[in-house]
């Protein structure tokens, strides 16, 4: 009889995985292929037969319900694999996806699934033996190439998430400075039976902003985290690499400097989204997201800037790799809520609670799921 395998081991072998998938598919030509800011953007459909075939999508999902039952901290990472690759597919949209409707009680299904923002003001009503949706959703990434949709619905009796099985091509089609396609589509008298109806599980029937603006601000603060590594690596190799009067770029004190700020800033933020994968599935983990988010979003544009004066003249061109990372940084910090409105939940919190509380509120926030 084989040894079981150990969580870690399976969690090693998961991210070892996807960095081989990410590394053999993933090329300038994909990227440019599929970057809608520079023409009509693809749908890599080989990529993402691999990634469907390894069991990504349902990494966070539970092993009960078919999926690989990672922990979240694991698929946090998993995520920043994405944000660093520049992952042209929404990978962490459906494994948050699946994960969010696991836990409210649904099956996983197949196929790449994409979050509808919560602004998209969605409702739902009782018809014949199912249900009934009236809205139009906006700014879905890639809400016209996904096998399903998932949405959260408001109704005579409350909120609900609805799976939206073949959502159909978008009514119009733009795309972020990242060049990713984000999508709006027409919901209005879309039928959907009573199975693709579930209450918000109990940890976010309270999130501020809902459910699924909360857990795609997650995924966007991890995706960042991933993003802001990119580019300061390849500021490392520059500032090693190029030199000017004689010496490299690093022997220089600003550049030193410049460097090490980002790296601040890229620790504060690691150390932020860290937080949020901890307390997934717990009550604190809308207040975690908000931190996260904040922080995140605040370092994406610092580090960006630097990265930036580091490579000089050459970062700007289309050639060099740096505005893959660059260019999804300014756009990740404003999906799912900009810096300031996280900002502003995280201030209206401590507020609730008094000066007293603020903090046993950390302490508790920083034990983690709960």
């Amino acid at each position: 009889m084989e040894p079981e395998t150990a969580p870690d081991d399976v969690a090693g072998i998961v991210l070892d995985q996807a960095g081989r998938l990410f590394s053999a598919h993933i090329t300038p030509a994909l990227l440019a292929a599929c970057d809608g800011a520079s023409g009509p953007a693809a749908w890599p459909a080989p990529l993402w037969e691999a990634i469907d075939e390894s069991g990504l999508p349902l990494a966070l999902v539970p092993e009960a319900r078919g999926g690989i039952g990672l922990d979240a901290t694991v698929a946090a990472r998993l995520i920043r694999a994405c944000g660093r690759a520049a992952l042209p597919l929404p990978l962490p949209e459906t494994i948050a996806g699946a994960a969010l409707w696991a836990a409210a009680g649904g099956e996983a299904g197949a196929g790449a699934l994409s979050l509808v923002p919560a602004a998209a003001g969605v409702r739902i009503a009782p018809s014949g033996d199912g249900f009934s949706l009236d809205g139009r959703a906006a700014g879905v990434p890639w809400g016209g190439g996904v096998s399903a949709l998932l949405v959260e619905a408001s109704g005579a009796d409350g909120r609900c998430l609805v799976r939206l099985e073949a959502p159909g091509p978008a009514t119009d089609t733009r795309h972020n400075l990242a060049g990713e396609p984000r999508d709006a589509l027409d919901l209005a008298g879309r039928a959907v039976p009573a199975d693709a109806v579930r209450p918000l599980p109990g940890w976010l029937a309270g999130a501020e902003g809902g459910a699924i603006e909360t857990v795609g601000a997650w995924i966007r603060a991890e995706a960042m985290v991933g993003a802001m590594e990119r580019a300061l690596a390849s500021s490392l190799d520059h500032a090693t690499e190029r030199q000017q009067f004689g010496r490299p770029l690093a022997k220089f004190q600003a550049i030193q400097h410049m460097l090490a700020d980002a790296a601040g800033h890229l620790a504060a933020a690691t150390a932020a989204a860290d937080l949020a994968a901890a307390a997934w599935g717990g009550t604190r983990f809308p207040l975690a997201v908000a931190v996260a988010k904040s922080r995140c979003g605040e370092a994406a544009g610092r580090v960006a800037e630097i990265c930036h004066q580091v490579h000089g003249a050459m970062g700007f061109t289309q050639e060099h790799g740096l505005h893959r990372a660059t260019r999804r940084l300014w756009s990740w910090r404003d999906e799912f809520g900009p810096d300031v409105l996280w900002q502003e939940r995280i201030g209206r919190a401590v507020c609730a609670g008094g000066g007293a509380a603020l903090w046993p509120m950390l302490v508790r926030l920083r034990a983690g799921a709960g």
